[in-house]
């Protein structure tokens, strides 16, 4: 019995990347990657990896802020 192995279906979009470290959340909006359709799983090319990492260790000044609520599930 022949089984192959089915593509990932991938396709390029533009995302938001959030990430919660040191007990602050970031967003960095517009974040390309590629997407799987079916799963919604997303991956980072290396350049786009090392990108994210000097915004938010280098911490820039953000485009703008937002509040958020946080709550705590019982």
């Amino acid at each position: 019995m022949n089984r192959s192995i089915p593509e990932e279906k991938l396709v390029e979009q533009k995302v938001t990347y959030t990430l919660f470290k040191d007990g602050k959340f970031y967003i960095v909006e517009n974040v390309p990657a590629r997407v799987n359709v079916e799963t919604g799983d997303q991956f980072f090319s290396p350049q786009t990896v090392e990108r994210l990492q000097h915004i938010i260790l280098r911490q820039h000044k953000p485009s703008r802020v937002i509040q958020t609520p946080v709550f705590d599930f019982f």
